[in-house]
């Protein structure tokens, strides 16, 4: 079930939100419909989900009793578990095919698993917890009901924001319920669905179309647009879906973390990452790159601990070399800024270190959108070809229909802060203090009331455009 849809708009969160708000047993009615919400979409995986849940729960149970070195061991028992479960459902069929390719090894058959959806996300829930009641950073929930909510909250169950248990442990127990929240709730889901429906759907025609042509019909003008159609698609498919997730927590009286942060107005890519994906970004950074030394140990030891990263961060969205390659592309040049570029940049003006940036963003899409590294390479290859600056062919040109154009105008403005900067320059109020909110890590959130007539016909043109059409995919949905 998708937040895009109708089923979902419509029926499910109206009904849930109904029986939520009116009913004393939140906690029951929301984990009893996130059960109907991940069954709907996975079935028979919710048992595997609910395996998880409980071995996790008992496994954080003995790993705060254990003492001296066997809490490592619980720790490693554990992490083997979750990690193991993830590997054997993702990148089982990854590694036949690589041994598959070796001289002289046995043909192996291939192995066909469905991959449960949401499982990279709430696998690394279920880390970060474990992790943190090891480092003592947290207690050890001892509530199941309120540990199976954590997990299996709806919002989040699918694609993120990646949420630590210390984020909402206060209002797993106890949370407060506000119009004011309420409202803040329903304005980040309409934008965040209005990001969806209105961009991210419609400028995906071109994506698709472009990457679908074959090498004699492609050219470089034809390219170009396919990847700033892809760039723009995929950053407000995957935000979208954070604001509605956001927006849907604030509904439910929870507080979710921001996952972006306007990343196409980076200056350079290690400014990019703390803006993109950031609850990932930073869940990298405190439990994988931090642990291996960081940028402790000298020059060596902390190139090693970003390739490690950034391979690991591109095998985490997909079982396929292309992603491999996508993160160590990013992992490159990021050391590159570190050990070299960094301070060159700083010194140069804003607008080259914008173009720098978002070039290189682009061209690492071109890994992360192709079928394969062979296609991505002959992409590649029209895209910096110069003798290859033709007309737009007929096709690409009957896509560029008024709708799509706006939506390529809209989503390159909408990737700037351009609308709240001209809001706090005509000096609307925004929510900024948690006193505003009721909640305290608001702070962070930074956004201005919209509209209501703006907010109404953007959430009315999208329901008219669900209901026209099926193109409505998430693209974060199998990672």
């Amino acid at each position: 079930m998708l937040f895009s849809s109708l089923v979902f708009i419509a029926y499910f969160l109206p009904l849930l939100l109904g029986v939520y708000l009116l009913s004393g047993l939140r906690t029951a009615v929301l984990l009893t419909g996130s059960v109907i919400f991940y069954t709907w979409g996975e079935g028979e995986y919710v048992v595997l989900l609910a395996g998880l849940i409980l071995l996790n729960f008992h496994l954080a149970q003995v790993l705060r009793k254990a003492q001296g070195r066997s809490r490592t061991m619980w720790l490693t028992v554990a992490l083997i578990v979750d990690l193991g479960v993830l590997g054997t459902f993702k990148y089982a069929n990854f590694i036949v095919q690589i041994c598959n390719g070796l001289p002289g090894f046995p043909a192996v058959p291939p192995i066909s698993l469905r991959l449960p959806l949401g499982i990279s996300f709430f696998t690394f829930q279920l880390i970060s917890y474990l992790v943190d009641i090891y480092r003592g950073d947290v207690k050890t929930e001892n509530n199941l009901w309120r540990f199976a909510t954590y997990i299996l909250m709806f919002p989040h169950l699918i694609a993120g924001p990646i949420v630590r248990y210390a984020q909402i442990r206060d209002e797993l127990a106890e949370r407060s319920y506000e119009h004011r929240k309420l409202g803040l709730g329903i304005q980040y889901f309409i934008v965040g669905l209005s990001q969806k429906v209105l961009i991210a759907n419609t400028v995906a025609t071109l994506a698709d179309h472009a990457f679908a042509l074959r090498a004699n019909e492609l050219d470089a003008a034809v390219a170009w647009l396919g990847i700033l159609s892809y760039t723009l698609q995929i950053y407000f498919d995957f935000s979208g879906y954070s604001n509605m997730a956001i927006g849907l927590a604030f509904m439910l009286g929870f507080t979710f973390p921001k996952n972006f942060d306007y990343p196409y107005a980076a200056r350079s890519i290690t400014d990019f990452w703390r803006r993109w994906h950031m609850s990932l970004s930073f869940w990298l950074r405190d439990y994988l790159y931090i642990p291996l030394g960081g940028n402790r140990g000298g020059r060596s030891k902390t190139i090693r601990n970003l390739l490690i990263v950034f391979f690991l961060t591109g095998l985490w969205h997909g079982a396929a070399w292309k992603f491999v390659v996508w993160g160590l592309f990013h992992g490159t040049f990021l050391l590159v800024e570190r050990v070299w570029l960094g301070f060159r940049l700083a010194r140069l003006s804003s607008f080259i270190g914008w173009v720098y940036t978002i070039g290189v963003v682009m061209v690492g899409w071109v890994f992360f959108r192709a079928d394969n590294l062979g296609h991505a390479f002959l992409y590649l290859r029209h895209l910096f070809d110069p003798t290859q600056f033709y007309f737009l062919a007929v096709g690409t040109r009957i896509l560029l229909t008024p709708e799509v154009v706006a939506a390529l105008v809209l989503g390159a403005v909408l990737s700037f802060p351009l609308v709240p900067a001209l809001l706090d320059a005509a000096g609307k109020k925004r929510f900024s203090r948690s006193s505003e909110i009721g909640e305290a890590r608001l702070d962070t959130l930074y956004v201005h009331p919209q509209p209501v007539p703006l907010l109404i016909g953007g959430f009315l043109l999208c329901c008219a455009l669900l209901s026209s059409t099926s193109l409505n995919p998430f693209l974060y949905f199998r990672f």
